[in-house]
């Protein structure tokens, strides 16, 4: 009987403490308290040697970001990884409380045991859904890894599958355990949840995109936190990348965003997948940027001019200085990307575009 009393004692203290902190949660979000950022992304300049490859063993994942008391970021430490110097791999997004863990994407596949461990520095729970936000490998490399551990995988119709698709001669299958099952598409005009979970004292909305960055892209909404994962139509570090060998394309990044602004409210704070958080009116800039190039660079392709000539035209440079990792192969790469949609652009059949192959300009 006494152990009876204890464990109905024990029980009632949780539940107090889990009222507490979404209480809490509510109180902090109100007054302005959230975000914190506790570990803000690197702003560089980086420099990597002919040669380098990234020293996993070396990257740490870190809490960078506290949305609510129940919603953390994650992502790795910066100068690292080539590939995104700020913070190593993409931005997890872990929501954790009595129900078990939600995560947005599982980072790169070396670093999933990483990203377990600073999970559990936070909490235990069991490793429930996993949404993956877009297909590329910082996002969902680590979805076997978090799959094993039970989590159901939610993803696009389309981003399964790009991943049961064949991989070519001597590419292995992916194993099943890192396969969405539970899947949905994509709606004109878009911006209603396709998915909806109720989940410690969250509401969140699985909400399928247009073809932006890819052709499976989901942003992820947080309606009590007031918070949506954006991934990768939006980036503050480098310029825009379309991924169009897989369905995405830079027109499509501008639908992203305005499907944005009927989306978000003003204070919203909007988590993209690389770079700092912003709110939406920071998306104007953005928005604006991408016009401006892609209104010129159609100017030119039409006057006839190369692509060579194109890149020496030096069109980002209004926007260099306040665009942080502007290298000159983040710059080379959207105004190619450009360069290619503007005129002439490839459809997507079987779920690939074949884009031109451009000779380096040093050849």
């Amino acid at each position: 009987m006494q152990r009876n009393c204890q464990g109905m004692k024990h029980r009632w203290l949780f539940t107090v403490a889990l009222a507490t902190a979404i209480l809490s949660a509510a109180v902090h979000a109100q007054s302005g308290a959230y975000p914190i950022t506790i570990v803000p992304p690197g702003k560089g300049p980086y420099q990597f040697p002919k040669g380098y490859k990234t020293p996993w063993d070396k990257i740490q994942m870190l809490v960078t970001e506290k949305i609510a008391a129940n919603l953390y970021l994650l992502h790795g430490t910066e100068g690292l990884d080539p590939a995104h110097p700020d913070a190593a791999g993409g931005r997890v997004a872990v929501l954790f409380g009595p129900d078990g863990v939600l995560m947005v994407d599982t980072e790169d596949r070396e670093l999933a045991q990483k990203t377990l461990d600073t999970i559990r520095t936070f909490t235990d729970g069991p490793i429930k859904i996993v949404v993956n936000s877009h297909i590329h490998p910082d996002h969902t490399g680590g979805n076997e890894f978090f799959g094993r551990q039970g989590a159901v995988i939610f993803s696009q119709e389309n981003l399964r599958q790009e991943m049961t698709a064949p991989r070519g001669p001597g590419a292995a299958a992916l194993n099943p355990a890192g396969i969405p099952t539970s899947t949905y598409t994509y709606a004109s005009p878009g911006g209603v949840p396709a998915v909806t979970i109720h989940m410690n004292g969250e509401t969140i909305d699985l909400i399928p995109m247009m073809p932006s960055h890819t052709a499976g892209d989901t942003i992820v909404r947080f309606r009590n936190a007031n918070a949506i994962y954006i991934e990768d139509f939006y980036r503050n570090f480098g310029y825009p990348f379309a991924d169009q060998v897989n369905g995405g394309s830079i027109q499509g990044m501008l639908n992203a965003v305005d499907l944005i602004q009927k989306v978000a409210g003003p204070a919203t704070i909007l988590m993209p997948g690389h770079g700092t958080l912003i709110k939406k009116n920071d998306l104007n800039a953005y928005r604006a940027m991408i016009v401006d190039i892609l209104a010129k660079v159609r100017r030119l392709r039409d006057e006839g001019k190369s692509l060579d000539e194109v890149l020496a035209a030096n069109l980002t440079a209004p926007y260099d200085a306040t665009t942080e990792g502007d290298t000159k192969e983040s710059k080379d790469r959207f105004i190619t990307e450009v360069y290619d949609e503007v005129k002439d652009f490839p459809p997507v059949v079987n779920g690939k575009r074949t884009m031109p192959k451009h000779p380096s300009p040093a050849q």
